[in-house]
């Protein structure tokens, strides 16, 4: 008989020529655990997904409830499902006025998809501003927004009229012209190694935006959910987007995606034509459910309010360490770097190999990412820390004896 390795090898699609595979038994708040037993501490949430840690008993308990009601009944948007009602209502009250309609998709990508085409919609424009370095998903529309080619040029041609600018570019910013639907922006960017909007960098997208018509959209499905140290990102920097896209934590660790708008931006999907966009699994109940409890939990229990402290705790013990270069991070979305690539790499492979996962950035693969569950506590992170450390010494000690 073939072991589970062998047929996920000869089963499922590859992201990278060497997955790590390792063998998932069962997972618990901070931890997974592999077949063996071997308990690792979960340093990047899923990769920003569970921001509640795994399996919390709450959103468990929302799933068990969803479960004995009902899991799909027809395609989005037609049937009145309680769960979906009930987590637009707690969301949008968490928002300004002006983001007071959701559209629920499967993913973060689906969810930029619908955001873009909401824009065109809306604007009858035909252009599309994204920034350097920022990812914003992987399906053929999203791809096109990235820029450097490295992750899309093997899909050419892609979406045409997208232009970039630089995050915190001091140019002037011409390119947001007439023909541009929308300027999407991270207020946060993470893959380029988590930074910060410098200056007014928002604000003068904002007023760019108003002086041409252009829509500005903010993706915030990596910096959402408390990860940065408010409720979403934005709501530091003082400017409010027209369309707003969630994803990852929103759906307490089950797919779920969104994009938030105004009664009058979403309509004009509803209309000339009707039917303008279609999802038959977003917003699924038992998503709902769970996106719904994972956000009442965060609120309820100010998880939110300690974020920083957290973050601060993370900086004091690793920031001293003669292999850490910069610690950049908004809240608890951080990024370690060290002076090359192969040192991060090396460090990384000796978490993993201690028990500790952790993770590189798209466009930075000299800094390491930590970006841990909001529960995480003193404790574990000091522990995390000791590790990191751990892996750090011998970059040092590798020093020594060249």
């Amino acid at each position: 008989m073939p072991t589970l390795r062998q047929l996920f090898l000869q089963h499922i699609a590859k992201t990278s020529p060497q997955p790590l595979g390792f063998e998932i038994s069962h997972a618990e708040g901070m931890y997974l655990y592999d077949t063996s037993g071997k308990r690792y501490m979960d340093l990047i949430a899923g990769i920003g997904v569970s921001c509640l840690g795994h399996r919390h008993p709450r959103v468990l308990e929302a799933i068990q409830h969803q479960l004995n009601r009902y899991l799909h009944t027809t395609v989005y948007g037609e049937f009145i499902l309680e769960p979906q009602v009930a987590f637009a209502e707690r969301l949008t009250q968490q928002l300004p006025p002006s983001l007071s309609v959701v559209y629920y998709a499967n993913s973060g990508a689906e969810a930029v998809e619908g955001a873009m085409k909401l824009a065109k919609r809306a604007t009858g424009r035909p252009n599309i501003v994204a920034c350097r370095q920022a990812y914003h998903g992987s399906t053929q529309a999203t791809t096109a927004l990235m820029n450097p080619t490295t992750y899309s040029r093997g899909y050419f041609p892609l979406l045409p009229g997208i232009h970039h600018i630089d995050f915190n570019a001091d140019a002037p910013l011409e390119c947001i012209d007439q023909h541009t639907a929308c300027v999407i922006v991270e207020p946060v960017q993470a893959e380029a190694g988590v930074r910060l909007p410098a200056n007014d960098f928002l604000l003068r997208l904002r007023k760019r935006c108003d002086e041409t018509g252009a829509l500005l959209v903010f993706d915030e499905v990596q910096t959402g959910f408390g990860r940065c140290g408010s409720l979403f990102a934005f709501q530091q920097w003082s400017v409010v987007p027209d369309i707003l896209v969630l994803a990852k934590s929103l759906g307490g660790g089950l797919p779920l995606g969104a994009f938030i708008a105004s009664p009058e931006l979403m309509q004009t999907l509803s209309k000339n034509p009707i039917l303008g966009h279609l999802t038959t699994f977003g917003g699924h109940p038992l998503s709902c459910a769970a996106g719904l409890a994972n956000l009442n939990t965060l609120l309820e229990e100010q998880l939110v309010e300690k974020v920083n402290t957290k973050a601060q705790s993370f900086v004091q013990l690793l920031e001293k360490h003669p292999a850490v270069c910069e610690i950049r991070h908004a809240g608890l979305l951080m990024a370690v770097s060290f002076a090359s690539a192969e040192d991060m790499q090396k460090v990384t492979q000796y978490c993993l190999q201690n028990g500790l996962i952790t993770d590189w950035f798209l466009f930075d693969d000299r800094s390491l990412r930590i970006a841990p569950p909001l529960i995480i506590s003193a404790t574990q992170i000091e522990e995390a820390c000791s590790i990191l450390r751990k892996g750090m010494d011998q970059l040092i000690d590798k020093e020594k004896t060249d």
